[in-house]
């Protein structure tokens, strides 16, 4: 496995704890479809939560947030959509967050998270 894979995997396993830590329930990981994948789906109270996670080991390229823009929220939205269709299910509330993780390897990750993004 390439040294960013582990990243990315290591990332998303602290934002998973980081969101079950706050109180969400965690309903699916890596879920695929043709048209993208969702990180995290999570049930926070009645919202569908749909959690990108971003992580790097620096800021040398911009922060974690940065990398989510409007397309990224759009695909985001349709991939939600997506999952409700594919559970069977009408769209509840949703909104979609976005977790940065820093993690040089060196210390204590930090974990930043932005509710309702878009």
């Amino acid at each position: 496995m390439r040294a960013k894979d582990v990243l990315g995997r290591r990332g998303e396993e602290l934002a998973a704890g980081y969101l079950e830590s706050v109180g969400m329930r965690i309903v699916e990981r890596n879920w695929r479809c043709p048209e993208g994948e969702i990180d995290i789906v999570a049930l926070d109270g009645d919202a569908l939560v749909i959690a990108e996670v971003k992580t790097r080991k620096s800021l040398a390229y911009g922060h974690p947030f940065e990398a989510v823009g409007a397309d990224k929220l759009a695909r985001l939205h349709r991939l939600a959509s997506a999952w409700c269709r594919v559970q069977g299910l009408r769209m509840p509330p949703c909104r979609v967050d976005v977790i940065a993780v820093l993690d040089d390897g060196t210390g204590e990750p930090a974990v930043e998270h932005l509710r309702g993004v878009g």
